[in-house]
């Protein structure tokens, strides 16, 4: 079963989409505005997939 709640993306602030997955116990945010998307575990919180064009990762 999936359930979906309209949010505002972390990434640009516009209309993005959670969906809460309970088959897989999976979350997916997606923003189809600026390309966000992050997959986690609902039990763990531990991200499993994420992308975000315009946040640059530290080295």
């Amino acid at each position: 079963m999936q359930t979906v709640q309209k949010i505002y993306c972390p990434n640009c602030g516009c209309q993005a989409e959670r969906y809460y997955i309970s088959d897989s116990q999976l979350t997916r945010t997606q923003c189809s505005s600026c390309d966000y998307l992050m997959i986690s575990c609902t039990r763990t919180g531990k991200v499993i997939e994420a992308y975000a064009p315009g946040i640059y990762a530290q080295r």
